[in-house]
């Protein structure tokens, strides 16, 4: 059997979970490391703190999994006496390559918040916030010499996708023409004079929800100042219980009280020094639930107007949670931000295990940045 590479592993997670199901401002993917680097033994953890990635190193691994991405806001520098800098040189110098999958395994279908609600006790339905569904139907053209380039690269950043098909297109090959004017930088012809060539009009499908990063690559990849294109949308059907997006809803085997329920959450996520906490009226009784993996108070509003009787979600705030409350939304479970998403280190796992025949291990670090909850003694 041939050696497993980074790329091996970056291909069954991709698949797992698409890059193009990332936010815009998400940092997803391969960070560090060499595609055709071997690999033996994979590691997984939430967080690449120092610890995590000493770890890694310890155990062995010649590649780390994690979800929250290590570069996500630009950096200047990666000098060993910068703290991500200190991460990204202990991970190179000991052929450690590092791979995130963060807002696109939230979206994805098994993902962090079906991990997340299988937890809590119920069966993973329709996000809170669907993915747009829209397919649309795109025809470029290209110059001869440039289409496999400008192809590759709108393949790269989502497009002919269809079913369990990637790269997926039709070429016509034709004649363009244009006229280059004053003020014009033309690759090809000359000012005032009209200009013939040989071009392949390429015909794919994308998401619609993927526009805007499309018609970006198009612009970068394709040689004319100006590229020829057009896009036709069409209308896509939703089964919202199995569409991708964020957060999921679903309802418990059985009603609880909150101070119940609570409990339940308690009990299935992974320990914290935060514990787990509840707004609400604690007798009051739930039986729909939706959760949010992460920082989820910008879906207060969303989870109240699908008339779900509990809202599970991290690191939320004294304000929106008091307005949220006091407009009749439903009862909220604040849990700590690495308790909600840890659990999901097992399901990468997984992935990768019924993939490919490799080792693999969980980092266990708890990287929660909280280490002490304090209540005052019984007098």
């Amino acid at each position: 059997m041939s050696a497993v590479s980074v790329g091996d592993v970056r291909r069954v997670l991709d698949e797992a979970y698409p890059p193009h199901l990332a936010e815009k401002w998400d940092a997803v993917g391969l960070i560090c490391g060499d595609p055709a680097a071997e690999v033996k033994r994979v590691a997984f953890a939430l967080d690449c703190t120092q610890a995590v990635a000493e770890r890694a190193v310890e155990l062995g691994a010649d590649m780390l999994v994690v979800h929250h991405p290590l570069l996500l806001r630009g950096v200047e520098s990666v000098a060993a006496d910068t703290p991500k800098g200190k991460v990204v040189h202990t991970l190179v110098s000991n052929g450690v390559a590092l791979f995130a999958a963060h807002t696109n395994a939230d979206k994805a279908r098994p993902g962090v918040n079906d991990k997340l609600a299988e937890l809590v006790g119920i069966n993973p339905g329709r996000p809170i916030v669907p993915e747009p569904q829209g397919v649309d139907k795109w025809g470029v053209h290209v110059p001869v010499a440039a289409a496999e380039e400008v192809k590759q690269a709108l393949f790269d950043a989502g497009a002919g996708h269809i079913g369990a098909y990637s790269h997926c297109s039709f070429d016509f090959a034709g004649t363009g023409q244009f006229q280059p004017e004053e003020g014009a930088d033309p690759t090809e012809g000359e000012i005032g004079a009209l200009h013939r060539g040989e071009e392949i009009r390429v015909e794919f499908v994308a998401p619609a929800a993927l526009r805007s990063s499309l018609l970006k690559a198009l612009h970068t990849a394709h040689p004319y100042e100006v590229p020829a294109y057009d896009i036709t949308e069409t209308a896509g059907h939703q089964d919202l219980d199995k569409a991708l997006g964020l957060g999921r809803v679903g309802e418990l085997p059985q009603e609880m009280t909150l101070r119940e329920f609570t409990q339940q959450v308690a009990n299935a996520l992974p320990e914290t020094a935060w514990g787990i906490r509840a707004a609400g009226d604690p007798d009051q009784k739930v039986r729909t639930v939706a959760v949010s993996s992460g920082s989820g108070d910008s879906f207060l509003s969303a989870a109240a107007k699908l008339g779900v009787d509990v809202y599970v979600t991290s690191d939320l705030r004294h304000h929106p949670v008091d307005e949220h409350l006091r407009a009749g939304g439903p009862a909220v479970i604040d849990t700590a931000h690495w308790a909600s998403e840890f659990p999901w280190t097992a399901q990468a796992r997984d992935i990768v295990e019924n993939a490919l025949e490799l080792d693999t291990e969980i980092i266990s670090l708890r990287t929660d940045p909280w280490t002490i909850s304090a209540h005052p003694k019984e007098s």
